[in-house]
């Protein structure tokens, strides 16, 4: 009787799972389908205001100053993402392990880190010019942390002190520049226009940071203090 309960429990859970997602597939559906024509009003007001926007990437220009909230909200949302991964990093599959890396990857590595670091601060520089930024110099930052973990490499005590300020660092940079600048603009993530390129790469700076760090971390699924490996099922 209990195995037969359970079983219409099932399927009655089952099919309110599938109302649902059929009924948001409608909903995605008719809100694209009521999307207004293509308009080439934004591309005009962009263009028309990169005078002051501090940067000559339009890009740049949308996603760090006239449109920084969802900047600001994204960066929020990987912090949450980390956080949550922490919350649960004793069920992850990596498992401790006390080998050392081995010649290859040693030597890789010696070779690859430096470039890798170079090629991050490179795309995070250019970002002000051409498409780059903090988000595409963060996902290179963490290839390379990816691989110093994957290696069984263990990390130094000083780096996984300080993680949980370099997750931090990008929404902490932006909360304190948005506030700093409202009491001197009177408006939330107003720049003054002489100080607007120099803000706009303090916070891709410390963004690369937080974005590399926890790209990483929901990479390896628990603290990255701990050289690990992939246990085979």
């Amino acid at each position: 009787m209990m195995k037969k309960n359970d079983s219409e429990f099932s399927r009655f859970g089952k099919s309110i799972v599938f109302i649902f997602i059929l009924a948001l597939l409608l909903i995605l559906g008719w809100s694209v389908s009521t999307l207004p024509p293509y308009s080439e009003q934004m591309a005009t007001l962009v263009s028309g205001n990169m005078g002051i926007s501090g940067v000559k990437n339009p890009v740049t220009a949308v996603l760090l100053n006239f449109r920084a909230y969802d900047t600001l909200l994204e960066i929020g949302v990987l912090l949450l993402a980390a956080i949550a991964v922490f919350s649960i990093s004793h069920s992850s599959p990596m498992v401790e392990t006390s080998s050392h890396p081995s010649p290859v990857a040693a030597l890789l590595l010696r070779w690859l880190l430096p470039l890798i670091l170079l090629v991050g601060a490179y795309v995070l520089w250019i970002g002000s010019y051409a498409p780059g930024g903090a988000f595409q110099a963060g996902a290179i930052l963490a290839g390379g942390g990816i691989l110093f973990s994957s290696a069984a490499a263990r990390w130094p005590p000083f780096v996984t002190k300080a993680l949980p300020w370099a997750m931090g660092a990008g929404l902490l940079t932006f909360l304190v520049v948005a506030l700093s600048t409202m009491i001197v603009t009177g408006d939330f993530l107003k720049y003054p226009q002489s100080w607007a390129g120099a803000l706009i790469l303090f916070i891709e700076a410390a963004a690369t940071i937080s974005i590399a760090t926890i790209l990483t971390v929901l990479f390896i699924g628990r603290d990255p203090g701990e050289s690990f490996n992939v246990e085979d099922d």
